[in-house]
């Protein structure tokens, strides 16, 4: 079992930047695949990007690339999402979670999805 909570959120201008962070509690934390995801007002959850267990493979969904950064600390058990370059498009509530399945880009596929936290970019 996996426990994660989302931090880091809030109202920015569009080019800021924000870095989101997702604490997680439990032993398996390292052994999973993590995911962010993004839902805004109206759409359906979207992916954002993922991170292997190691680090060694990243993944990003078409609309965040070269703008945003996902990393991970095992010690801390702590998944971060770097976002630069902020866009008024990228407000949404952020969650983060574990994948479950084995396809990255499948929100279907994940679990122990968090709380959320909210940001705003605006113009």
């Amino acid at each position: 079992q996996v426990q994660l909570v989302e931090s880091g959120g809030g109202l920015v201008q569009a080019g800021d930047s924000l870095r989101l962070s997702c604490v997680a509690s439990g032993r398996t934390f390292s052994s999973y695949t993590m995911g962010w995801f993004r839902q805004a007002p109206g759409k359906e959850r979207e992916f954002v990007a993922a991170i292997s267990w190691s680090a060694g493979r990243t993944y990003y969904g078409d609309s965040v690339k070269g703008r945003f950064t996902i990393s991970r600390d095992n010690a801390k058990k702590t998944v971060y999402l770097q976002m630069n370059s902020l866009k008024p498009e990228d407000t949404a509530v952020y969650y983060c979670a574990a994948l479950l399945g084995s396809v990255v880009f499948d929100k279907r596929g994940y679990g122990y999805w968090g709380q959320g936290t909210q940001v705003t970019v605006s113009s």
